[in-house]
């Protein structure tokens, strides 16, 4: 031990004296460090910081959810509208309070009607299609009342829009829900005095377990023979030359008239 603290202090007076040549004096200094620390032996092991966690943070913060329209499409377009866009509904999203929702969820929203009683109307029904960037963003939530289907297509940012409350968030493993117009009614029908069920925001987002079922096979296949049929001649209600098509008529009245001039027999 006192072998190796004697080879660093040679080292170090050695180190004092090549200080007169500073060209050399970084490659020097760094070489004879790292050779007296070899001799010493290993470092001591320096165990890192705890790391300083901030209890007053909020536990809603944890969690990073960002509106899908605020990511432009996947195509050709002006980054400079975009930017302007979402400015403006950064700013928008100051006055209306826009909740997190997702396809599936049930909402409940209003809107500035000037021909209802009290100037608003109240719609609930399940989210089955958001659309559109920016400020184009829409949704779509359906209904069934009265035993008929009620769909009203929203825009996220109109003004005249009040409030946006989620009654049940959840999501579904398809983005599209356009299916449920062929699925029973029960699949779509919910009360417009429902109470919000309660979720955690931090937890996860619930996945709806709902299997929906289709009408039975025959009523599909009518359903689609009668549309077939429909748009099998789209051009019949607005065709006008048929009413002076007299061919069809020409050929009945010669039927008619060979008809009475054949003699019967007997005569």
């Amino acid at each position: 031990m006192a072998a190796c603290t004697s080879r660093t202090r040679e080292m170090m007076g050695l180190l004092r004296i090549l200080r007169h040549f500073p060209q050399n004096e970084r490659l020097l200094s760094t070489s004879i460090l790292r050779h007296a620390a070899a001799s010493d032996g290993p470092p001591k092991f320096t165990p890192p910081t705890k790391p300083v966690i901030d209890k007053t943070q909020k536990e809603a913060s944890l969690r990073w959810f960002l509106s899908p329209e605020f990511i432009p499409p996947r195509q050709r377009t002006n980054p400079v509208k975009f930017s302007v866009e979402r400015k403006d509904m950064i700013q928008r999203r100051k006055v209306l309070n826009i909740p997190e929702f997702y396809v599936g969820s049930i909402l409940a929203v209003t809107m500035t009607d000037p021909h209802v009683n009290g100037n608003l109307n109240r719609f609930v029904g399940i989210c089955i299609q958001r659309s559109g960037k920016g400020l184009g963003a829409t949704f779509i939530p359906r209904n069934v009342v009265d035993g008929q289907g009620v769909e009203i297509c929203y825009e996220l940012y109109n003004p005249h829009m009040r409030k946006i409350e989620v009654l049940k968030l959840e999501k579904r493993l398809d983005d599209n829900l356009m299916y449920l117009r062929d699925a029973l009614p029960e699949y779509s029908s919910f009360n417009f005095d429902m109470q919000p069920v309660h979720y955690e925001i931090t937890g996860d987002i619930p996945v709806s377990p709902v299997r929906r079922s289709i009408k039975s096979k025959n009523e599909a296949k009518t359903m689609m023979m009668e549309h077939a049929q429909k748009w099998a001649e789209p051009w019949r209600p607005c065709d006008m030359l048929k009413e002076y098509d007299t061919f069809s008529l020409e050929e009945q009245i010669f039927k008619e008239r060979a008809e009475e001039n054949t003699p019967k027999n007997g005569n």
